[in-house]
């Protein structure tokens, strides 16, 4: 199957696929420079939680790799600035902050017994790592969940938890995708995912590419399927995940949810143990970006309503009560969320990436 490469880290710099262009353009661009990689978050060229933290992980790098500093002093003065900059550009994608402080340990490990070109050869070599651990991520995550789809039906998902989103084989697209390959037979309804389309541009460009059936509905459409469209499950993805299993994800998530339980139908999270925060109780706190008010009055640069007040937050947040299970690269959690969740954080940090479902 067609698997998209959202980026990569090349002598000249870090390359990405343009998803803003998508599925119009392919187009790749290539950043010198950190602030461009900041700019490129920011501006959702590239989205997707553990993306945006392979994202962040070349960023610190390239800073570290292209600066002008001359001396380690410099480099270590220097060096808050540049992860003070790639921080501040997207708040809940909780993998962005991981990539993040497991850089800055890389470059003080470096920096207390090497030189400065020894530092930034950690440093670039360390942001790869990440990228090779979330591609080897995503496999186990396709694997614990791929059980969890119906032998032959519909699945939903919701906005792009692909390749595009994850720089591997995808969370949620993994599991399906992973399904697929193990002979199950498997429908893909796509909601939109207004107002960005991530749905309908990103999504559904990798179902079409890798050869998977799919049919394209609008948000509104997502509650009439799950009561008539034979749907065996749905999965998503996630960008911040509470220690007692509340999930931040793209907006519209939540209410799939409620549909899906009101339609007895299981709904999953398939998410690395990087997105999830124990540090944060519950959903209530999670910080959720809000966006710009030209994402829902404009497309491509049309006004299609007046100009009123506009909510546009990008992310909801689904009760852990609605979700069946959430699919890690260690098992999978089950309620409670609080005891299997912990649990599966103590197993990856303990280095092991794939073991037995979590009861």
């Amino acid at each position: 199957m067609h698997v998209a490469e959202p980026i990569v880290w090349t002598s000249e710099g870090v390359v990405m696929i343009d998803q803003r262009r998508l599925p119009a353009e392919l187009v790749h661009l290539t950043y010198t420079d950190y602030r461009e990689v900041a700019n490129a978050i920011r501006d959702m060229v590239i989205r997707g939680a553990p993306a945006i933290g392979v994202a962040a992980a070349m960023g610190v790098a390239l800073g570290v790799v292209r600066s002008p500093a001359r001396s380690l002093a410099e480099l270590r003065a220097e060096f808050p600035i540049i992860c003070s900059t790639i921080a501040q550009t997207r708040p809940t994608a909780v993998d962005l902050f991981w990539a993040i402080e497991r850089m800055k340990r890389r470059f003080d490990e470096a920096a207390a017994t090497s030189d400065i070109d020894a530092v930034r050869t950690a440093m670039a070599a360390e942001a790869q790592r990440i990228h090779e651990e979330k591609k080897a991520t995503d496999e186990a995550i396709g694997h614990f969940g791929a059980a969890l789809m119906p032998e032959n039906g519909h699945v939903m998902t919701q906005c792009n938890a692909g390749a595009l989103a994850t720089a591997g084989i995808g969370t949620a697209l993994g599991v399906i995708r992973i399904a697929i390959e193990q002979g199950r037979k498997l429908h893909v309804f796509v909601p939109e995912t207004r107002p960005y389309l991530q749905g309908a541009r990103l999504t559904a460009w990798e179902l079409h590419e890798a050869g998977i059936p799919l049919t394209l509905i609008t948000d509104n459409m997502v509650g009439h399927f799950l009561k008539t469209g034979d749907v065996g499950a749905v999965v998503v993805g996630a960008d911040r995940i509470a220690a007692n299993g509340d999930t931040a994800n793209k907006i519209g998530t939540y209410q799939i949810a409620v549909l899906a339980r009101e339609n007895s139908v299981p709904f999953y999270v398939a998410a690395p143990i990087s997105t999830l925060d124990l540090t944060i109780s519950s959903g209530e706190t999670i910080p959720i970006e809000q966006r710009a008010a030209t994402e829902v009055t404009h497309l491509h640069g049309v006004r299609i309503a007046p100009d009123v007040h506009v909510a546009n937050p990008a992310f909801d947040v689904t009760p852990a009560r609605l979700i069946a299970g959430i699919i890690t690269e260690c098992g999978i959690a089950r309620p409670p969320y609080v005891e299997s969740l912990t649990l599966l954080a103590r197993l990856r940090a303990s280095g092991d990436v794939v073991h037995p479902v979590a009861r």
